[in-house]
């Protein structure tokens, strides 16, 4: 299997209305995050699919999806990734972890991170020096930015806090709303293993943090506590 023979099976997936409605839903007009980026019109879960069928081809093959001008198949080599990861041994976990770090410039919007992150990076960098996350965080790329944060979901899962609240507090200021819902995210999901620590963090930065961040990190709150964090 190819990445040509890959790109057609997607095709075999595309819908007029997503080939439509993808490219306004991820942001490709001009100035917009995704900017340029091009789509099949292919929903994940087939993506997925196709993804899982073909998980054993050759890293060369892997590279040339990954830098695909289309968004599905950066996607799906991506998810090709992670389903290599799961099943390999250390020597080549890191393998798969060093490459995925080596090509971020193409996991370049929101989804792409999202479905990777976590299980490539997160999952290799568990018993490991997370320095990696932290160059991440100073990178001038708003997607090395969001890798940072995402890989922490593998730690906060485990209840393993304090990357993620070390790096919430390194991004505070951040000006991009898609790394405000990142971190807002990614607090809630720490608050439901420490509400106190959550709390504690909030304590000294709810009046600092954008409303966005904040409005995410809070979201389970009871409504009582959520009006309590919300006042300026």
């Amino acid at each position: 299997m190819t990445a040509k023979n890959i790109q057609k099976e997607l095709e075999s997936y595309s819908t007029p209305e997503k080939k439509e409605f993808l490219p306004y839903f991820f942001k490709t007009g001009k100035g917009q995050y995704g900017e340029g980026d091009r789509f099949i019109g292919v929903v994940v879960p087939d993506t997925r699919r196709v993804a899982k069928k073909c998980k054993d081809i050759p890293f060369a093959e892997i590279t040339k999806l990954l830098e695909s001008e289309y968004h599905e198949c950066r996607l799906c080599a991506l998810l090709i990734l992670v389903e290599r990861f799961k099943k390999a041994k250390e020597a080549e976990r890191k393998e798969i972890c060093d490459y995925y770090l080596s090509k971020t410039k193409y996991i370049n919007n929101w989804d792409l991170v999202d479905l990777s992150a976590k299980d490539i990076v997160g999952e290799y960098l568990v018993d490991k020096d997370r320095s990696v996350l932290y160059g991440l965080a100073e990178s001038s790329l708003l997607w090395d930015q969001r890798i940072s944060i995402l890989a922490t979901f593998a730690f906060i899962r485990r209840g393993d806090l304090d990357d993620i609240f070390a790096l919430s507090e390194k991004l505070l200021r951040h000006e991009h709303d898609l790394m405000h819902k990142a971190i807002g995210w990614m607090l809630r999901e720490a608050g439901k293993k420490d509400k106190d620590r959550l709390c504690s963090f909030l304590g000294l930065y709810h009046k600092k943090m954008p409303r966005t961040m904040l409005r995410y990190s809070i979201e389970k709150f009871q409504p009582e506590e959520r009006a309590h964090y919300m006042k300026k």
